[in-house]
């Protein structure tokens, strides 16, 4: 059997997609609640790898993988893309020697290849497989999606920055959630990013959630507060299954994120 390892990197945000997609964006199906498996870790064995199943591997508390893990639950994928959690600080061997070598998540097993890249990936599962599309035809919105998601990752390392630094929260941090509370001004046909749902707002919700908690919790500071299309987002997108269902315990993320930026006061 032939395999292959594909990293996608600066996909178009528009793919072609095949006949019989609907071009309009359209409300999700109806979620189902899914039993979530438990994560792989090195004492466990590969699935029937290269099978035809299409898996898509992730780690429950990655906000990149998280962002697939959404994109396949708004989608209704459910049954087509399976979901294989991975512990990323016990990972078995064979993710990296015989899935994906970089070794990360999130990653997709699908036609024999595996990619890689988180937005990439939301990308690839709504342009090749059924369920609403996550992007409109609109130009304007398609012109402001490509300037989010080009900011998305400025956004997340000042975010990011301030959380350890003494005192309050910084300057460019304000400006930062400022400039997202602009950006949600664009439109007034629906709360989101481009108005209705798409996957500009899959790319920020895990983080957004994060920063929420942290900022509350370390710096005693409502990223909402003044903010109120801000507010009025987190607000609407907690009112869609897809996402609730991939967040996870609000503390065990503060102690992790504690943990790893070396923060110990409270």
């Amino acid at each position: 059997m032939s395999l292959s390892f594909t990293s996608t990197f600066s996909s178009p945000i528009i793919a072609k997609r095949p006949k019989g997609f609907l071009k309009a964006m359209a409300a999700p199906p109806s979620f189902v609640k899914e039993v979530l498996p438990p994560p792989l870790d090195s004492t466990s064995e590969p699935p029937n790898l290269f099978d035809g199943t299409t898996r898509l591997y992730v780690s429950y508390i990655c906000p990149y993988a998280q962002r697939t893990w959404i994109t396949r639950n708004y989608k209704g994928l459910q049954e087509k893309i399976k979901l294989v959690p991975i512990d990323l600080e016990n990972r078995p061997a064979w993710y990296k020697e015989k899935v994906y070598p970089p070794n990360k998540v999130p990653s997709l097993e699908h036609n024999n290849e595996v990619k890689g890249e988180s937005l990439d990936l939301v990308k690839y599962i709504d342009s090749h497989f059924e369920g609403p599309t996550l992007l409109p035809d609109d130009p304007a919105k398609q012109q402001l999606a490509e300037e989010l998601l080009s900011y998305i990752d400025s956004f997340n390392k000042v975010l990011f920055t301030a959380l350890p630094s003494k005192g309050d929260i910084d300057d460019e941090a304000v400006a930062a959630l400022d400039k997202i509370e602009d950006f949600l001004s664009k439109f007034d046909d629906g709360p989101f990013f481009l108005g209705q749902f798409s996957l500009v707002d899959i790319a920020y919700a895990p983080f957004i959630e994060r920063f929420q908690i942290f900022f509350a919790d370390i710096k005693s500071y409502d990223i909402t507060k003044g903010r109120p299309k801000l507010a009025l987002w987190i607000e609407e997108l907690n009112k869609i299954d897809a996402y609730t269902e991939t967040r996870r315990d609000p503390q065990e993320l503060i102690t992790r994120t504690k943990k790893r930026l070396g923060i110990s006061r409270i």
